[in-house]
Formats: structure tokens, C-alpha cells, sequence
């Protein structure tokens, strides 16, 4: 059985017996390309941009493969997701993307050459934009309730220590 486009884009992007040096020219070549692609979206974020693999990587000057991981890496942002475990060239896929889950998902990824991109000022005030990127950050932090030391006052509210009460 042949393998799916997104297998193979991912072997590709995740070949570990590359060296590293190849990967990270892979990556920053791939990242570069990625930002170009975001930039043209972003100027019109409510424009659907529909087609094929093949219609969408040739509108974007790219490689199917390249135009898979782009779609791979936008999927979760997407209103509606694509079928991208089984997509080949000719499925047609869109681009329609929640912008305020989109900027969350960048700041998640910590790709600050997405969402510091000047199109987002664009998009959302100042604000709105800290706004969002602190949501993304508290979302993901662990908080952790302040530990009973054995002399503070028992919790339960019998006036005595807690070592004495209810730390027994």
C-alpha cells in the first residue's frame, strides 16, 4: 500500500536518521516559506481560500509536500479540518481559519515569527492581542495551591495549628 501524503511529509520533516544539520536547513527553509504563505492569508483573514493540494501549493509557488506540512500545521485552526491523514493531490481542502484560535495556536507553537507578523496589528488592536497571548500562556501553566506549613492556622477554621488538628 503506498503511503499517504502525510506520512510521507512527515518522514520527510521527522527523518531522524538525517543529520542535524540537514534538518535545520529543512525547518528554516520550511519556516521561511510558512511565514509567506501566513502573510498572504492574513491580509485577507476572512477570504475562504479553497482547492485542491495541487491548486493551493501551486497558487503559493510551492512543492505539494511543502503545501501538506503547511496544511498539517494550520489544521487544528481551521473552522472545519481537513481530512488530512488520507488527502492526496487532487483533495480539495480550505484554508477558512478561526484568527483568535490561529494566534493561540502560534503562541502555543512559540513561533513568534507568526504571531509577531505586522498583519495581526491589522487584525486585533494592541490589546487584544496581549490579551490573547496571555490567555494561550495561562492556559498552560501549572498552578499549585500554597502549601499548609504545620504552624498556619488549620484550614478547617478550629482556631488551633494545623499539626494539631486536622495535620495529625
Amino acid at each position: 500500500m503506498s503511503r499517504t501524503l502525510l506520512e510521507q511529509w512527515r518522514d520527510i520533516a521527522y527523518d531522524e536518521s538525517a543529520d542535524r544539520g540537514q534538518l535545520q536547513r529543512f525547518w528554516g527553509s520550511y519556516f521561511q516559506i510558512e511565514k509567506e504563505i501566513y502573510e498572504q492569508l492574513l491580509k485577507d483573514p476572512d477570504e475562504e481560500v479553497k482547492g485542491t493540494v495541487k491548486e493551493l501549493a501551486e497558487k503559493y509557488g510551492q512543492e505539494v509536500m511543502t503545501m501538506v506540512g503547511f496544511l498539517d500545521g494550520i489544521n487544528e485552526s481551521l473552522k472545519e479540518e481537513n481530512p488530512i491523514e488520507t488527502m492526496d493531490e487532487d483533495t480539495r481542502v480550505s484554508l477558512a481559519f478561526d484568527k483568535e484560535k490561529l494566534y493561540k495556536n502560534m503562541v502555543a507553537a512559540k513561533a513568534d515569527w507568526l504571531y509577531e507578523l505586522p498583519q495581526w496589528k491589522e487584525i486585533y488592536s494592541e490589546e487584544e492581542l496581549k490579551r490573547m497571548y496571555k490567555e494561550q500562556k495561562e492556559s498552560t501553566t501549572i498552578r499549585r495551591e500554597k502549601k499548609i506549613g504545620r504552624n498556619d492556622p488549620c484550614p478547617c477554621g478550629s482556631g488551633k495549628k494545623y499539626k494539631k488538628c486536622c495535620g495529625k
